[in-house]
């Protein structure tokens, strides 16, 4: 296939496929892992964003009716939007990548992972389409403060703006999950799934990797054992990655 993929190691425990419809994120994480995985700097991969080739659409359409017509009666896997960009970046407004490709996607019977820290207006737009194409809502939160936020994701959308629309998104029907990765502030975090846990039917929880200096400052054991206890209580669905877990 041309543009969806298998993803291998750490991504596959977030989706057994996926495709990156765009290239590059004006997010500014200085987290992210991208632009070392495409050997860019951080500041020529966050400077802008792009479509991955003028026929991005017709080749993910070909993958599309590759996989519908190969796959077995009780294919359930689906494709996430996106690894390695956000699927609702700024450019989404004026090219509508996301929104197309999860009608193609439709069409053919593929199902959609959505997995952003984007625009909350962008976002809301494709909400009806999501919840006809029964595709499900991921938002990226780990941090409750949008002072933290802004510091380590200067141009991703607020905190306020994401618990906003998981909350509109669940209300619609849509299922929704939250991807608490990477846990800087495990405070922070917690206080997220307190704050969300009314409106969110899966949490995905991770930790930071690629910085020892703050890694190894962060109690681990802990922080799983209090986020795991709270998902509990709230009667939560879950999923500790394997990062978190052999850091425990």
């Amino acid at each position: 296939m041309n543009v969806i993929y298998e993803p291998k190691g750490r991504a596959r425990e977030y989706s057994p496929l996926a495709c990156n419809l765009y290239l590059g994120c004006t997010h500014g994480c200085k987290y992210c892992y991208a632009p070392a995985c495409m050997h860019k700097k951080p500041d020529e991969w966050h400077d802008a964003a792009r479509a991955r080739g003028e026929n991005v659409l017709k080749l993910f359409e070909k993958d599309c009716v590759k996989l519908s017509k190969t796959r077995v009666d009780d294919e359930t896997r689906r494709v996430l939007f996106c690894f390695l960009s956000d699927p609702y970046q700024p450019l989404e407004n004026e090219l509508h990548l996301t929104r197309q490709g999860i009608s193609i996607a439709a069409k053919h019977g593929i199902k959609v992972d959505i997995l952003t820290k984007g625009d909350a207006r962008l976002i809301e737009q494709d909400l009806p389409l999501m919840l006809e194409s029964q595709t499900h809502l991921g938002i990226t939160l780990s941090f409750a403060k949008d002072a933290t936020r802004k510091e380590w994701e200067p141009q991703a959308s607020t905190v306020q703006s994401r618990l906003r629309i998981l909350r509109k998104a669940h209300d619609m029907g849509i299922y929704t999950w939250v991807s608490m990765e990477p846990v800087i502030v495990p405070q922070e975090a917690l206080e997220v799934i307190r704050k969300a846990h009314d409106y969110v039917d899966f949490w995905k929880i991770g930790k930071l990797n690629h910085n020892k200096e703050i890694e190894s400052k962060i109690d681990w054991v802990k922080f799983r054992g209090d986020a795991t206890a709270l998902l509990n209580q709230y009667e939560c669905d879950y999923y500790i990655k394997e990062d978190l877990r052999k850091a425990c």
